[in-house]
C-alpha cells in the first residue's frame, strides 16, 4: 500500500521526525533566513524556499492524540483518509496523531492567513475500512458535505488512486504523505491536483539496491517477498531493475507475493529457508511487516530483511535484541548520524518524547510512540510542507497552491531539502539505509542520554546517504507535462 507506507511502519525511528523541529506556518522563507544548510553550490537540493524555524513552535504540553482539541467553524479542512477500523486501523491511529500534532502545533500559534482572514486547522477522521468502495463514499462524503480542503492519505496505493479520482473529481489538494507506488502519478493516472510528497517505490527499492552493492558490498543473494497488489509488484521490478544498475553480480534466487493481512507465512519462509538467499527484501507494510518478522524468526529464519516499514516498536521490541539485528531499513527522513546535531533538533525532541509519557489512551501509551519513527518523521515534516505551502500561498485555493508548491523546496530540522518536482508532482531527496544495532551500539544516531533508542530492540545505527542523484524517482515521459524533461524535471 503505499507500500503501505504504508502503513506506518508507522511509527520508526525515533522522533527523530520530531527531532525535525517544528515547521512554524510561520515558517520563514529562506532567503529571509540563517537556518538554510551552506551546501555546495553544485547539489540541486542545496537550497530550500521554505525552512523551520523552531523557536515560533508553540507550548505542546496539552497535547494528547488520544484527546484532541479541534476547532470548528471557518476553518481550513483536512481529511486523513485512512484505515479507522479493520486489519488497517493502526495505521490511521498513527496517521492521526501525527496530523494532529502539525494541526496542534498551528492553532496554538494562531492559525494561518489565508484569503485575508487567520484560520485554524480542522483534522477531520476519514475512515475507508480498507475496503475500495468505502474509500469512494467516504472520500465523496468529505468533498459534498464536510467540504474539506484536503485530502491526507493513506494506507494503501490502491486507496491513494481512489483518493487522487476524487481530489480530481472536485478539484481538492490531495497529499500523499505515506504511499510510495510510482504509478500514482504516471500518464494515465497524473491529477494536477495531487502531490506525491512521500519516497516512491523506484527510488527506494533503487536505493536498497545500491546500498548492498556500492556500500555494503557484503551479500550477494537476495529473496523478494511482497504483498500481492500494484505496489508490491512495482517495488519488486524496481529492486530488481536497482539489482543490474548497482549490483549485477547479485543473484535473485527466489520471487514470491502474499495476499495484505496475511496470518501465515510459513509456506513462504519455508521456501526461503531452503533457497540459500543471504538477504529478504520486502516493502512489507503493518500489519503485514511486524508479523512476517515475527514469525521468521519463530520458524528460525534468522537473515535480515531489507526492509522500507519492519520498523514498528512494538514489533521489534517484542522480537528482541537478536530478533531485529541486521535489519536494515531505508527511510524518507534519515540524513546521517548523528541524529542530533543542534540544539533544536534536541528541543523539538524532547519536546515530543515529555508528551508522550502523559499518553494513556490506546495505541498512544504504547511503546511505539516513544520516540516517534523514521518514515513517520518525514510524515509530519511532509504536513508542516503543506502548512508552509498554505502560508506562502495565503490561500487555500486549489489553484494556488498548485502554483506555490510547484518545484517548490523544503528544509527539514534535520538539514535535508527535499523538492517537488514540477512536472508530475512527485518528491525528490536523499535517502537514508541504516542496520539496526544492539542498544550499546546504538550511541552513534541516539547521540543524547541514553544513548540508545531501545533497550530490548536492535535499532538505528549508522546512517548512510544515499544521494537523490542516484535515486531520482521515475518519470512517465508519456505524460504531456514531462515530455523532453531530464529526471530532475529540468
Amino acid at each position: 500500500m503505499k507500500q503501505m507506507c504504508k502503513c506506518f511502519s508507522v511509527v520508526f525511528l525515533v522522533f527523530a521526525v520530531l527531532s525535525l523541529t517544528a515547521y512554524s506556518p510561520c515558517m520563514a522563507v529562506a532567503a529571509k533566513t540563517d537556518k538554510v544548510a551552506k551546501v555546495d553550490k553544485s547539489n540541486k537540493l542545496a537550497k530550500a524556499n521554505a525552512v523551520f524555524d523552531v523557536k515560533k513552535m508553540a507550548d505542546m504540553s496539552d497535547f494528547d492524540p488520544g484527546n484532541p482539541v479541534i476547532p470548528t467553524g471557518d476553518t481550513i479542512k483536512i481529511a486523513v483518509v485512512a484505515a479507522f477500523s479493520g486489519p488497517s486501523a493502526y495505521n490511521g491511529q498513527i496517521y492521526y496523531a501525527f496530523a494532529q500534532w502539525v494541526a496542534h502545533d498551528i492553532n496554538k500559534r494562531g492559525g494561518i492567513m489565508v484569503d485575508g482572514k487567520k484560520k485554524l486547522i480542522q483534522v477531520i477522521k476519514a475512515d475507508h475500512m480498507s475496503k475500495p468502495d468505502q474509500c469512494k463514499k467516504v472520500t465523496e462524503r468529505m468533498a459534498l458535505q464536510e467540504k474539506v480542503h484536503f485530502f491526507w492519505g493513506t494506507d494503501g496505493s490502491h486507496f491513494m488512486k481512489i483518493i487522487n479520482e476524487t481530489a480530481n473529481k472536485y478539484k481538492i489538494i490531495a497529499v500523499n504523505v505515506t504511499n510510495m507506488s510510482d504509478d500514482l502519478m504516471d500518464a494515465t493516472n497524473f491529477s494536477p491536483y495531487a502531490f506525491h510528497a512521500a519516497f516512491s517505490t523506484g527510488s527506494a527499492a533503487r536505493g536498497l539496491a545500491y546500498y548492498y552493492g556500492q556500500i555494503r558490498k557484503k551479500e550477494t543473494k537476495f529473496y523478494i517477498l511482497n504483498q500481492d497488489y500494484a505496489f508490491g509488484h512495482n517495488f519488486a521490478d524496481a529492486f530488481k531493475k536497482g539489482l543490474k544498475e548497482y549490483y549485477p553480480e547479485a543473484q535473485l534466487v527466489g520471487e514470491d507475493y502474499h495476499k495484505l493481512f496475511l496470518t501465515d507465512y510459513a509456506p513462504y519462509l519455508e521456501k526461503i529457508k531452503a533457497s540459500g538467499a543471504e538477504v529478504i527484501f520486502t516493502g512489507d507494510w503493518l500489519p503485514d511487516a511486524g508479523n512476517l518478522l515475527k514469525q521468521a524468526r519463530q520458524m528460525g529464519v534468522k537473515i535480515p530483511f531489507a526492509n522500507t516499514y519492519i520498523d514498528e516498536p512494538n514489533y521489534l521490541n517484542e522480537t528482541g535484541v537478536e530478533g531485529t539485528k541486521g535489519l536494515v531499513n531505508i527511510s524518507a527522513y534519515f540524513d546521517t548520524t548523528p541524529f542530533f546535531k543542534t540544539p533544536e533538533q534536541i528541543k523539538f525532541y524532547k519536546t515530543w518524547a515529555d508528551q508522550a509519557k502523559k499518553w494513556q489512551t490506546p495505541p498512544y501509551g504504547s511503546i511505539a510512540f516513544t520516540h516517534a519513527t523514521a518514515n513517520t518523521a518525514g510524515w509530519i515534516m511532509t504536513t508542516y510542507w503543506l502548512m508552509s505551502v498554505i502560508e506562502r500561498a495565503q490561500s487555500i485555493d486549489p489553484e494556488k497552491i498548485i502554483k506555490v508548491w510547484e518545484n517548490d523546496s523544503f528544509q527539514y530540522i534535520n538539514g535535508k531539502v527535499v523538492k517537488m518536482r514540477a512536472c508530475d508532482h512527485k518528491m525528490i531527496l536523499d535517502l537514508g539505509v541504516t542496520e539496526f544495532v544492539p542498544p550499546e551500539q546504538q550511541k552513534v544516531s541516539m547521540n543524547i542520554p541514553p544513548y540508545y533508542w531501545f533497550k530490548n530492540a536492535s535499532y538505528v545505527g549508522q546512517v548512510f546517504k544515499i544521494p537523490a542523484a542516484k535515486v531520482l524517482p521515475w518519470m512517465d515521459q508519456k505524460l504531456d507535462r514531462c515530455k523532453g524533461k531530464n529526471d530532475w524535471g529540468e
